[in-house]
This record gives C-alpha cells, sequence and structure tokens, in this order.
C-alpha cells in the first residue's frame, strides 16, 4: 500500500467526508476517491458507505484504522523530519497558547531557529481557543498547561515548572504575622488565573491548606501581569518558577513558604498531526521536543 493512499484513507476515516478530505490533503476529489478505490481493491473489502452528506465507515475501514494506531504519522514524521533538515524553510510557523510561558520559555528555546531566518508568529489564547485553532489549522503547533483531549490532536509534555506561593514584602510580612498560615492568606487579596484557579488550587491541595476564599480580586491568563500587580504590593498568588525565580532572588518578591511541597505544573506541546508536513513546522517541533527530557506522545481522546 502506498503512503499517499493510506494517509488518503485516514483523511476520509477522520473527516468521514471525501471532500473535507480533499481539502485538507490539497488533491481533487476524484483523486480521493481514487486512492480509496485501489485500497479496496487491495484488501477486497468496501471501507465507506457513501450518503448523501458525507461517508461513513464500515467495519472494515474500523479495523485497518485501528492496525495502523500511531505508525502512519510516526513514519510520516521520519519523512518530514528528514525534509525539515533541508533549506526548503519558506514561510512563518504559526504557535498558539499561553502568552507568558511562550515569551519566557518558549522564546529561549527557538531561538536558533530565528537566528537561522525562520519566521515565527505568536498568538496567546486561553485552552479551548487553542484547540479549536489547531483543528482548524489556523496555527501550526499550540503550547499549554494541559493535553488537548481531541482525537485529531497530539500532545506531548515538554516542560515542567514548580509552583511558588508569592506575594510582596508587606503582604507577605502580614501573611507570616498572622496565627496560622490559612488566616494569614484567607486576610489577603487573591490573584488567579481565571475562576478556576488552577495554579492556586494544586499549591493549595499539595500543601493541604483549605482555603475557601471568594472570587479571585484579579484574574489574569497573562501571569506577567499577576507578577506586576504584587510587584506593586497588592495580593498574593501562586506562580511558576520561571515567573518568579529571579524576582524572589533578587528581593523583588518573596516566597511564602509551603509547609509540605512545591507542587510542579507540566507544559505541553499539542498538534495536529499533519502539519508536521511542513519542513518548518517539523523543525520547531522537533526543537521543542528535543529541549525537554519527557518523551511520549499522548494521542488526543
Amino acid at each position: 500500500m502506498a503512503l499517499q493512499q493510506l494517509r488518503t484513507f485516514i483523511e476520509v476515516y477522520r473527516e468521514r467526508s471525501i471532500s473535507a478530505a480533499a481539502r485538507k490533503l490539497g488533491l481533487t476529489q476524484p483523486a480521493v476517491s481514487q486512492h480509496i478505490a485501489a485500497l479496496e481493491a487491495m484488501i477486497e473489502r468496501a471501507l465507506f458507505e457513501r450518503h448523501s452528506r458525507g461517508v461513513l465507515p464500515t467495519p472494515a475501514a474500523d479495523e485497518l484504522a485501528a492496525s495502523l494506531g500511531d505508525s502512519l504519522e510516526i513514519a510520516e514524521a521520519a519523512l518530514f523530519a528528514a525534509r525539515a533538515r533541508s533549506p526548503d524553510m519558506h514561510g512563518a510557523v504559526r504557535l498558539i497558547g499561553n502568552g507568558d510561558f511562550l515569551a519566557e520559555v518558549v522564546g529561549t528555546r527557538l531561538l536558533p531557529l530565528l537566528l537561522s531566518g525562520l519566521r515565527i508568529h505568536i498568538e496567546a489564547a486561553a485552552r479551548e481557543e487553542v484547540k479549536t485553532a489547531l483543528i482548524k489549522e489556523q496555527y501550526d503547533l499550540g503550547l499549554g498547561a494541559d493535553p488537548l483531549q481531541d482525537r485529531r490532536l497530539r500532545s506531548i509534555k515538554i516542560h515542567e515548572e514548580p509552583l511558588f506561593a508569592v506575594a510582596g514584602h508587606a503582604v507577605a510580612a502580614r501573611i507570616a504575622a498572622a496565627s496560622t498560615l490559612l488566616q494569614g492568606l484567607a486576610a489577603e487579596p487573591v490573584l488567579a488565573y481565571n475562576l478556576e484557579r488552577p495554579l492556586l488550587d494544586s499549591w493549595l491541595s499539595a500543601n493541604s491548606v483549605a482555603l475557601r476564599s471568594p472570587s479571585p480580586a484579579l484574574t489574569g491568563q497573562d501571569l506577567r501581569f499577576l507578577r506586576s500587580m504584587l510587584q506593586r504590593g497588592f495580593g498574593w498568588t501562586v506562580l511558576p518558577g520561571y515567573l518568579c525565580a529571579k524576582q524572589i532572588a533578587n528581593g523583588e518578591l518573596i516566597e511564602i513558604p509551603a509547609p509540605i511541597i512545591r507542587p510542579s505544573q507540566s507544559y505541553y506541546l499539542s498538534w495536529a498531526p499533519r502539519v508536521l508536513r511542513h519542513p518548518r513546522v517539523s523543525a520547531v517541533h522537533r526543537t521543542l521536543v528535543a529541549a525537554t527530557d519527557f518523551v511520549g506522545s499522548l494521542p488526543g481522546a
């Protein structure tokens, strides 16, 4: 079976549509139909049932998709990685995700590619916006604090960072002077990433602090804004180390000591497998994955 025919099968299987698969692959609808017909002739079984609104996979198609698993994507990734080492790197790579992580961590990792002439476009966005943008192929790679759960996407952990509870000098002193840590924290305004308070609650849970505070006084999905408010003497929050370790070291911020442990936050790279066909995207993907000790791609659920 030709690699292109199998790729065509996968796209039709995912999209449940000949026309949608043709658009994704940059092929004509007759070409897609010919690829499917060639596979059906090879296995002597029908793969799809045609309907007015698209196609439905047959049991034979389900079996073939299950047999292929990730092997086709692995083979393609190897080919695209080889292409990425060629000079054909025209165009820009579009990254979307957690703004402060992109700025503070990802930017440093991509500096060699930028110096080599690769163009990169970055957009800050929340988790669901990242997921939608990757599925619609409006962006190439997504970065954030969660693996994206979708069968059309893949995610891999590329970074892990300790979490620090921090405040400015006056606020930290008041918290330290309180009868208990719980009372001290409850008496001060709390700043959070959003109303769900993912970083804050991770730190509180890991340290068995049962803080039942009202809604955060300030929320912001670029944590650098929260950090700036702490430096102005307002409230306390939990930040990843890449945003506050230097400020703690030089005395701009004060760590609120963790009574048990500093938890950590994982960060993930996510993508739709087909975008790795582009040499420039494959180069960025390889660079970000190679910069970490974590391995193991997580298929979307």
